[in-house]
């Protein structure tokens, strides 16, 4: 038995607004819906996954989902919870950034030809790229009016703020253009339901009222929440930009540890959104966490299931090892297992001091190592304190005063890590 889309997202807290008569038109047969997705970069971030879990949940409810990439839209710029212009981006990028989309896509949605619900990508571009500006204003701007356009809350927000840039007859557009996608998937694809997020409402209708002033027919609507962390601050932000699905933007550790990381109340809401789990388990989950929430199972939980569905359950090991290495027991055997980048974003933000090679020949000694060539303590005295009191560890290996660095100490040819308690951790790295 397939499950009841609208059912499936309003229990996941993914509901912010329908049209009327859209679970009816949803249980009649299976339909057509599409989300945009703006392409200007060459990966999603995780402030995509809400519009992207959406279409997984469509698919999987026996519908057929539209990933639309805003190739002549991201020429554009949308205003949309914009406070200024966007920049515009160039034929060739876009159409990278479109190919990355959609091999990321694939992790989610079943491309296959053989599914009946078969997803697919489509570009605005390769309908909006041959359409004149005399054509559009003919065939599309006559049918909605001024007035239509500025009762926009968009709109009006942009006209109304402070900003002395005001909005640019381009970005005015945008929600004729945007609209146009609607009615031209509706004419071609059959796709009768626009998802996105609640501040796109005001352009998603336009589209329901152009299908239904140009073609006579009936388009939905349908938005999910603008996902806010409970501190107030942005999801999907840290002090580092964006959290990125593409591994080279974002490790699979760093990743990892932005859900490990989350608050209970954000991963007792995140859990929902971004796993597929069911109403049960994830009820189970929260209770089991109630229960001893200084174990973080809900936040291990969220992270596991987050980190397989982007990159994968070997990645995720090699995460929850960097994770073991930083902050619980490890070995020298379990920290050489760790690749480069990995180590190093494990290690990110601790206190580093470089060495040259040469001094590892002969072996550098710990008072050295922690103090007079690093100034990782305040002095020689400091370091002496702490090395008789059995408080260092080198790679993990508890040292005496006596004991000397050499290459052998070396991880990856290249770092020393060194411990003080369990708090403190610096690191050596060896340059030529």
């Amino acid at each position: 038995m397939q499950k009841d889309f609208i059912k499936e997202v309003t229990w996941r807290g993914m509901l912010h607004d329908v049209m009327p008569g859209t679970q009816d038109h949803l249980n009649e047969q299976p339909r057509t819906a599409y989300v945009g997705i703006d392409p200007t970069a060459d990966s999603l971030h995780i402030g995509h996954l809400v519009g992207v879990m959406l279409l997984k949940h469509f698919q999987l409810a026996g519908h057929r989902p539209l990933a639309l990439i805003g190739g002549a839209t991201g020429m554009i710029g949308d205003p949309s919870g914009k406070s200024k212009e966007r920049n515009l981006l160039d034929e060739a990028t876009l159409l990278h950034n479109q190919k990355c989309i959609k091999n990321q896509l694939a992790k989610f949605l079943d491309f296959d030809q053989d599914h009946p619900q078969t997803a697919k990508v489509v570009n605005n571009y390769d309908w909006m790229k041959d359409f004149s500006f005399l054509d559009f204003i003919r065939d599309v701007g006559k049918h909605i009016t001024v007035n239509y356009m500025m009762a926009k809350d968009s709109v009006k927000k942009r006209l109304s703020s402070e900003s002395t840039e005001g909005m640019s007859f381009t970005e005015f557009t945008y929600q004729l253009v945007q609209g146009y996608d609607f009615l031209h998937l509706f004419k071609t694809e059959d796709c009768s339901l626009q998802m996105g997020g609640s501040d796109q409402w005001g352009n998603i209708t336009t589209g329901t009222e152009m299908i239904r002033r140009i073609e006579s027919g009936k388009g939905f609507a349908l938005t999910c929440p603008l996902i806010t962390k409970a501190d107030g601050t942005k999801f999907g932000k840290t002090e580092g930009g964006n959290i990125w699905l593409d591994p080279k933007r974002t490790s699979p550790y760093k990743f990892y540890q932005y859900w490990m990381n989350t608050s209970d109340e954000d991963a007792a809401k995140f859990i929902k959104i971004f796993t597929l789990l069911s109403e049960d388990e994830i009820s189970d989950l929260i209770q089991v966490h109630s229960e001893a929430p200084h174990l973080r199972q809900l936040q291990q939980k969220l992270a596991e299931e987050v980190t397989i569905m982007v990159h994968s359950k070997e990645e995720l090991e090699k995460a929850k090892k960097a994770t073991q290495v930083i902050f619980g027991k490890s070995t020298l055997e379990d920290i050489s297992q760790l690749d480069e980048a990995t180590f190093l974003d494990a290690f990110e933000g601790v206190p580093q001091a470089e060495i040259s090679k040469a001094e590892f020949i002969d072996g550098l000694d710990m008072v050295g190592a922690l103090a007079a060539k690093t100034n990782f303590l305040k002095s020689n005295s400091e370091a002496m304190r702490n090395l008789k009191s059995n408080a260092i560890a080198v790679n993990k290996a508890k040292v005496d005063a006596n004991y000397r660095i050499t290459e052998k100490d070396l991880i990856n040819g290249s770092y020393v890590l060194i411990n003080k308690g369990k708090k403190n951790t610096y690191l050596i790295k060896v340059v030529s």
